[in-house]
């Protein structure tokens, strides 16, 4: 067993004073311990609050396309590692991975090793590929080097294909799915303002999904696309930076969660003026100047809005060991600190329907970290992580 003691600790919904939190075999079994038994390892955080391991719901951990120096399955696994390490770090003890490119996608084989213990990250839970109209977001076959190996999605039209997919992606062991609603600003072949499935066909995902048991998660950037996604029944809107404040409110009204990505969009819109940057995407660079006095307006409308904000950063799209900085872009789109811890611990989990995590109460999966100083005065703490504890086990310590 062990004993956690910090001055400060969120439990998930809202700060408390004086943490005495007991594990014992990978559970929290008390948060106000004050006789552990005999025997009992005491780690004592005097400066620290202490936090439930935290929930980043959008990342990307392989890399897509796929490396030309590691083609094979096995060299992805390899490239991915890095991303788990920084992640972990981070103190995200949970991940969900939005879809990665190849046939045989990496991610799959990550989720395997982390199960059985064979690597430390996150645990992962998988969209294996993003399910993506032909010309859409997810379409990258024209500019493969190889046939089929540079899509970052799973290419489906209509009913039948679209169907098709989704049961693919079950086969696969998918814990979400995901599909791409309107274009994105990555890709070639798509415009971000417009939709690219119709309402017939996400409909027909998204109640495949249902019968599947799969929630469903939507790449949405403007208002038709995120208004025929949430109609079709989604779980997770994700991005919408182009959606007007009533479409953002309308996800309220239907229960839909929305994984905003601040940091990374801010992260292109501060690169606009670099050429390096964009050497090899230019496309991305034009699309992104485009829209972006609407992409600077993004954290203003989501703050503002009644919408459920979930933590997710969309990491790949930027170093991974950079997504800890969600939260001050989130506090200063003008979120309470309060709030944007909420995103990442209880709110997330209740995106994920993980009653277990994002919480330190008696009966929760023992993933906790800890961050020197007060994170409700300071929200740059959260990049201070140096204390990590996943299902009672510590992986990080001062």
């Amino acid at each position: 067993m062990t004993l956690l003691t910090a001055p400060r600790w969120w439990n998930g919904h809202r700060a408390h004073a004086n943490a005495r939190v007991l594990v014992r075999d990978g559970k929290v079994v008390d948060t106000a311990c004050r006789h552990p038994p005999p025997g009992t390892t005491v780690v004592d955080l005097p400066r620290h609050t202490l936090l439930p391991g935290l929930i980043d719901c959008h990342v990307h951990v392989a890399p897509a396309p796929p490396s030309p120096e590691l083609p094979t399955t096995g060299g992805q696994v390899l490239a991915a590692l890095p991303a788990l390490r920084a992640l972990l770090a981070n103190g995200f003890t949970t991940a969900r991975d939005l879809g990665c490119a190849p046939q045989d996608p990496p991610t799959v084989h990550l989720r395997h090793a982390l199960e059985r213990g064979i690597i430390t990250g996150p645990r992962l839970l998988l969209a294996p590929h993003l399910i993506s109209a032909r010309a859409g977001h997810g379409d990258r076959s024209p500019f493969a080097a190889f046939p089929g190996e540079g899509e970052a999605g799973a290419v489906a039209d209509g009913r039948d294909e679209v169907a098709r997919r989704v049961r693919l992606e079950a086969r696969l062991r998918a814990d979400w799915i995901k599909c791409v609603a309107t274009g994105g600003v990555t890709s070639v072949n798509d415009d971000p303002g417009r939709p690219t499935y119709s309402q017939d066909e996400l409909d027909i995902l998204v109640r495949t999904a249902t019968d599947l048991g799969l929630p469903c998660a939507t790449h949405a950037f403007s208002d038709e696309g995120i208004k025929r996604a949430v109609r079709a029944g989604v779980r997770s809107v994700e991005h919408a930076c182009l959606a007007t404040p009533p479409v953002l409110d309308l996800l309220a009204d239907h229960a839909v969660f929305l994984v905003p990505t601040l940091y990374s969009v801010r992260y292109f819109l501060d690169r606009l003026d670099d050429d390096g940057f964009w050497a090899d995407r230019s496309d991305a660079r034009e699309k992104v100047a485009q829209h972006a006095d609407t992409l600077r307006g993004h954290g203003a409308r989501v703050a503002a809005s009644r919408a459920t904000v979930a933590y997710g950063t969309d990491a790949g799209m930027f170093p991974h060991a950079e997504n800890w900085r969600e939260f001050p872009a989130m506090t200063t789109a003008g979120l309470t600190p309060e709030d944007a811890l909420r995103t990442a611990t209880g709110t997330a989990a209740d995106l994920l329907q993980r009653p277990a995590l994002g919480a330190i109460r008696p009966g929760a999966q023992a993933d906790l970290v800890a961050v020197p100083g007060d994170p409700l005065r300071d929200i740059d703490v959260m990049g201070a992580v140096d204390f990590v504890m996943q299902r009672g086990v510590v992986r990080h310590s001062p």
